[in-house]
Parts: structure tokens; sequence; C-alpha cells
């Protein structure tokens, strides 16, 4: 792991720190059009001595604590901040990005960190991974092939990025803060309830099979899963009396944003979640109880995976038919995709439902047990969504709708015909085991 070295003499943090703050000022303040000019100034200043270079790299990792911290501070958790490279930078930036989320990291201990954060710093893979903090500019710009110029540069680029990003509504606690609401003790932290576990296994079985009637029997097990995971939650809520809604973020970027996010809405919305789409920033903000937000998350990937594999495999035939694989044959396809998912995911709530009403328990082996009727399950999950929805107006009071337009036929009549193929129930509409 990284280390932290302080020592003074020349080249030390108190001359190097001064001179970042003061190329950083220059290019956050700097307009579009005298952007480079603030740039190559910046980076001439931070670049210019290879003495200086290993304290403007403690000053870098230094000023990490702040710039980072302040985007946590506002809203912004890891995958966000990252997400945002992507969108708008180039490689280099994002593994800049993900050592100075690490270099930050280092304040705050696991405890410290929520169960989906800890999840999305292990995707992120992120790591203090240089010898010490003066080290670390040499041994990236090693790693990379670039020269002092070039690596500041990317710095400054990343920091203005940074920098300039708004307050968003939070989705959970920053690093040190205190939950909300409190988490039942049962959940293990970290990791997850057997039942997802389960689930994740089966959709992941569902995506890398060869055979469709395979895939569409381990989809509608999964689903099953997941309906019979948020009823027990709902119940075992109401003995608890103390959850409340939660959020989460997942990523919606272009290619086709407007029917990814429709088809992440309709998966929300069977699960009793409500999505809010920040088409600015590439992400939606699901809210919804902490189970039902798990389930949401692991279906809607799946169902992603099937629909643009079935979109490429329809727009093929069409290319041979003669037609062409056009855009707007694709954005179509996936609108109706997400459509008729949303019919076919409702009523599958609705009999998942109505089966657990009844007293019908689905078991974690997938098999099916008879108990006694529990009268509180609707109550419950009528107050859940009433909930829901007041979490929704809380952390969004303004919000508008947004219409998606279809212009070609054959990609809406093919999105549909192959949602009906989709991995999820079997013939008549009836989940299948």
């Amino acid at each position: 792991m990284g280390k932290r070295r302080q020592h003074g003499g020349a080249g030390a943090n108190g001359s190097a720190g001064p001179l970042l703050d003061q190329a950083l000022r220059a290019v956050l303040t700097a307009p579009e059009d005298g952007l480079d000019l603030a740039l190559d100034t910046g980076a001439s200043l931070l670049a210019a001595s290879a003495g200086q270079w290993p304290a403007v790299s403690r000053a870098l990792l230094g000023h990490a604590d702040t710039a980072v911290g302040r985007c946590w501070s506002a809203g912004w958790r890891p995958a966000d901040l990252t997400r945002v490279v992507r969108r708008e930078l180039k490689p280099v930036h994002l593994a800049l990005a993900v050592d100075l989320i690490a270099a930050e990291g280092r304040r705050h201990p696991a405890a410290a960190l929520d169960r989906r954060w800890q999840e999305q710093l292990r995707e992120l893979e992120t790591e203090a991974w240089w010898p010490d903090d003066e080290a670390y500019l040499a041994a990236f710009a090693h790693r990379h092939r670039l020269d002092r110029f070039a690596l500041a540069t990317a710095v400054l680029e990343l920091l203005r990025t940074w920098g300039r990003l708004p307050p968003i509504a939070p989705v959970g606690p920053a690093p040190g803060q205190p939950p909300r609401v409190e988490h039942r003790a049962r959940r293990p932290v970290p990791g997850e309830p057997r039942m997802l576990s389960r689930i994740r296994a089966l959709l992941a079985k569902a995506e890398s099979t060869e055979y469709p009637e395979e895939a569409e029997a381990l989809t509608a097990k999964a689903q099953q899963l997941i309906a019979q995971h948020s009823i027990d939650e709902a119940l075992l809520a109401v003995s608890a009396d103390r959850d409340a809604p939660a959020s989460l973020r997942i990523g919606v970027d272009n290619p086709y944003e407007s029917p990814k996010a429709m088809l992440l809405d309709a998966v929300a919305a069977a699960n009793r979640c409500r999505v809010v789409w920040a088409k600015e920033f590439g992400f939606c903000t699901i809210i919804g109880f902490d189970g039902d937000l798990d389930g949401v998350e692991l279906l809607y990937t799946s169902l992603l995976v099937q629909a643009t594999a079935a979109m490429n495999r329809s727009g093929a035939r069409q290319h041979l038919d003669g037609a062409s694989r056009t855009k707007a044959f694709r954005q179509s396809f996936l609108v109706a995709y997400a459509a008729r998912i949303r019919e076919r995911l409702t009523a599958a709530t609705e009999q998942a439902t109505s089966a657990a009403a009844a007293g019908r328990h689905l078991r974690e082996d997938g098999t099916e047990e008879q108990l006694v009727p529990d009268e509180r399950l609707l109550p419950a999950l009528a107050a859940r969504s009433e909930a829901v929805d007041q979490e929704v107006g809380r952390m969004f009071p303004k919000l508008v709708s947004q219409r998606v337009r279809v212009s070609d036929g054959e990609g809406w009549a093919a999105g549909r015909a192959a949602a009906d193929r989709a991995a999820l129930h079997g013939r008549a509409g009836e989940i299948r085991g």
C-alpha cells in the first residue's frame, strides 16, 4: 500500500502545494475559450523541474483528500466519479481517478463504508499501489508512458472535471457518516443475503447458456426468488418496525440511453421501486427498499444483456433480408422490448403477490411450501409503496417526465417479439420452475 512521507527542505509540500493550488485555480476558473492556455500554463508550472516533481506528487495526493472528499460530501460515490470520467475524458484520466479515490480512501477504515460503497471500490479495484506519495507521479508516468507535461495536463483536466460537479441527491452515507436509517443486524456486512447470491448465480447461468429454453427456466426461477425475497423483507420489516426506503445509482449510457432507462424503470416499477434519470450525468437513481434494490439491479443487468443480444441477432437477420440495420431500428427495438417487459414483469409480480397472500411460500431451494396466509402482507406492501413515493418527493421535489419516440415499425415488432421470448416466464404468462 502507498505510504505518505512528510519532510521539509527544498521541494517539500510547502512549495509545491501553493503551486498546485495556483495552477488548479486558474484551470477551474478559465472559460472554455481560455482553457487550453490555462492548462498549458499550469502544466508547465508543475512539470518544469524534475527536482520539484516528487513534491508535486505529494501535493497532488494530499489535494485528493480535499477534492475527492468534497465530491463525497456533495452526494457523489466512487462509481459516479469514474462514470463522469469515462464519459468526458480518456483512459489515462480514468486510471488517475481510480488512484486518487484510492489515495483519499486511506483515511477511512472499512467499517466506515456501507456495503454498496465497498462493492464499488472492489469493482474499480482501488489500491494505493505506489511505494510512497512522492514517487507516485513518476511511477504513474512510467506505467502509462507519459512525460511530466502530459501527466500534469491530465491531472489538471481531471481535477477541473471533478471540481465543477454540482451537488446531487445522496444515495447513502458518505464515509464516516452514520446511515440515515438503521440497517437490520441480520444483514452481513460485507456480503449479501444467501437468496441474492442464488439469484445472482441463476442469472449468470441464464446469460451464459446457449440454449434459450434453459435460459428461460433459469431466469424465471431467479424472478420467482426475487419476488419472494421482496415479500419476505416486507413481512420482516413489519415485525422490526424500523425499515425505511434507500436508494442507489445505476449507470445508463449511450448508445440508446432512453430505452435503457425505460427498461430499468420497467424492472424497478415491477419491484415497487421508482426511477429518476439524470441524463446529463449518465445515471438513474433508484429509490426503494434495500432488498428490492438488490433485485432490481440484478434483474436489470441480466435483461440488458439479453436485450442487447436479441437486438444484435434481430438486426443481423434484418440485414440479411435486405433491410438496413439503422439506429432507428435499434432504438425502436429496445423501446418495444422495454414496454413489453414492463407488462410481463407487472403480471409476474401480481401473480407472486397473490400466491404469497394465499400462504404459498417459495423456499431458497426452489421448492414451495404452504403456510398460513399472513394478513399483514398486502397492507405492508402498500405501506412500502407509499413510503417510496414519499422518499422520491423528498429527494427530488421537482421532476419532469419524458416521452420516447418510435420511428421504425419493424424494430418495434421485433423488440416486442424478443421481449416475449425473454427468459422470464413460461407459456401463457405463467412463471416456470
